[in-house]
């Protein structure tokens, strides 16, 4: 039985996947080099390189790297003084589970950047824990976020339900032991899912997977 949901954060509650990537393009462009949303939903968004990694990968110098990151950097966190946008039928669905499941989130964003997202996005409150970059010493693809969620709601994975976007997040909520539905959004809908088990167009389609907990509760109210 489904006791608690884990939700990546990035890209699946929020836009803020398209905005970083939006701003990383437009500072690479004045840089003169062109990054395409393909490339950057498999090598950035699957492969786990970071944008440097990536910068150089297209040929850009390294103080060339260091300003446009540190440009797009500076512009981000402009960004996140105002609501970022949910991503569809978020508040809805976070609404429907709402004390029925623990809930939690798992992401490799720094803490500071999350709490402010969720701040400003009316997020704040509906997670019983949430696993940011700060917490762990390894990140998706690795195991070490989910268990780390898993240790600190105390539940064990056959007990959880993973929601991720990305390959990347998929293989650490597996390596987890976790079932994960998987949520594509525009730049990782390129990525291949074989081992999730289900892919739905919105975070909404988690909610036919927990049917059977979901008539249970509303059945102890009858």
């Amino acid at each position: 039985m489904i006791r608690a949901i884990l939700w990546d954060n990035d890209g699946l509650l929020l836009d803020s996947e398209a905005i970083f990537f939006k701003l990383t393009q437009a500072v690479f462009a004045d840089f003169g080099f062109v990054l395409t949303e393909e490339y950057w939903g498999v090598e950035y968004l699957s492969k786990a390189k970071r944008t440097r990694q990536v910068a150089q990968d297209l040929g850009m110098e390294n103080d060339v790297v260091n300003a446009a990151v540190e440009r797009r950097d500076r512009q981000f966190f402009e960004a996140l003084q105002h609501p970022i946008p949910l991503r569809p039928k978020v508040r809805e669905t976070l609404d429907t589970l709402a004390g029925q499941f623990k809930q939690g989130v798992v992401t490799g964003s720094p803490r500071e950047k999350v709490d402010l997202m969720h701040r400003s996005s009316g997020l704040h409150g509906y997670f019983d824990v949430i696993v940011t970059h700060d917490d762990v010493t390894e990140t998706k693809p690795h195991p070490e976020p989910y268990l780390t969620a898993m240790e600190r709601l105390a539940v064990e994975p056959r007990s959880c339900l993973a929601v991720e976007d990305s390959e990347r997040g998929l293989a650490s909520a597996l390596a987890a032991g976790i079932t994960c539905v998987v949520v594509p959004n525009h730049l990782t809908r390129i990525q291949k899912f074989e081992r999730a088990h289900a892919i739905e167009d919105d975070v909404a389609g988690v909610l036919k997977h927990l049917r059977s907990e979901l008539k249970s509760s509303e059945d102890g109210y009858r």
